[in-house]
């Protein structure tokens, strides 16, 4: 009975000193992340405007159903959804790709690894202008090139035709993000135990066998992470379509589309609610894919 009550005690005196030495962060946390977000969902019931933001009244859901009536925020909705599932799935695919030529044993690996982190480690804003100047439609290097090859005669507008805008959008987020995929997805694949493959081998297994039933397997959890930080990412992407289209409809995404309203319109109401909404999106897209990963796993007996 003494032994279970000084462990007893241990334990709580650990998860006070613990709590303690979490205290800082948990209030800077609450000051920079949880503050502010519950004073958007404040202001989301009220008909506050940006001018002056001390002065309101509360109208309950008005906000939100203002902002579910208008098509704009659901053309916003889609074309963030689409944009997504497009740029993320294409980031995937080649940072799995890119991730397994660079673990493979091949000369100047290590200065591929080097080289290949550039276009992340570039601001967004700087890679969209200078992506922004490559696709001019008069000085643009690419429209240059494809006539000198005879592709075309006259310069393309890409981002001003709406038909193309969309997937230069994605095309230039991939060129960007894919470094990223690359490096969480490497990490992982170095961590994979290389006695595994050496008993394969040897049972004669094939390369592409081994690939399917243990790499991928094996690498589903960091394939996860990349991907759950990807969704997180590009659900909220402002940067790259702002710059690139400005207010285009095409293009407007749910983040561009409450910049708009609480700083064009002035409505902090409907664009605090509009902020709300898109945080209650990526908590149920977030939600979806931690459920849906976790029941894979449990199915497959990972």
């Amino acid at each position: 009975m003494a032994t279970g009550a000084i462990r007893i005690g241990l334990n709580a005196k650990r998860a006070r000193t613990a709590w303690l030495f979490l205290a800082p962060s948990l209030l800077v946390l609450f000051a920079v992340a949880l503050w502010p977000l519950g004073r958007t969902f404040l202001f989301s019931f009220t008909d506050a405007f940006l001018t002056e933001p001390d002065i309101y009244t509360y109208i309950g859901l008005e906000n939100y159903f203002t902002l579910f009536e208008d098509p704009l925020w659901w053309q916003s909705v889609r074309n963030t959804l689409y944009f997504t599932v497009v740029s993320v799935s294409i980031e995937t695919a080649l940072g799995l790709a890119i991730a397994l030529l660079l673990n493979a044993h091949m000369s100047g690996r290590g200065f591929m690894r080097a080289v290949i982190l550039i276009p992340w480690s570039i601001p967004v804003v700087v890679s969209a202008r200078m992506w922004q100047w490559m696709l001019h439609d008069q000085f643009g290097i690419l429209n240059h090139v494809l006539k000198l090859m005879g592709v075309i005669d006259n310069g393309i507008a890409w981002t001003a035709n709406p038909d193309l805008v969309m997937p230069v959008i994605i095309a230039v987020d991939v060129w960007i993000t894919t470094p990223f995929m690359v490096l969480l997805i490497l990490a992982g694949l170095q961590m994979l135990p290389r006695s595994i493959y050496e008993a394969a081998s040897i049972d004669g297994v094939s390369e592409w066998r081994q690939f399917t039933a243990l790499t991928l397997p094996l690498l589903a959890p960091s394939i996860a992470v990349a991907v759950l930080f990807r969704l997180l990412d590009a659900l909220r992407m402002f940067d790259l379509s702002f710059v690139l289209s400005s207010n285009s409809d095409d293009t407007k995404t749910v983040s561009i589309y409450a910049r708009e309203v609480l700083v064009n319109f002035q409505d902090m109401g409907v664009g605090s609610a509009a902020s709300a909404a898109i945080f209650l999106m990526i908590a149920v897209v977030t939600a979806i894919y931690v459920t849906v990963f976790r029941l894979n796993r449990k199915l497959l007996g990972v």
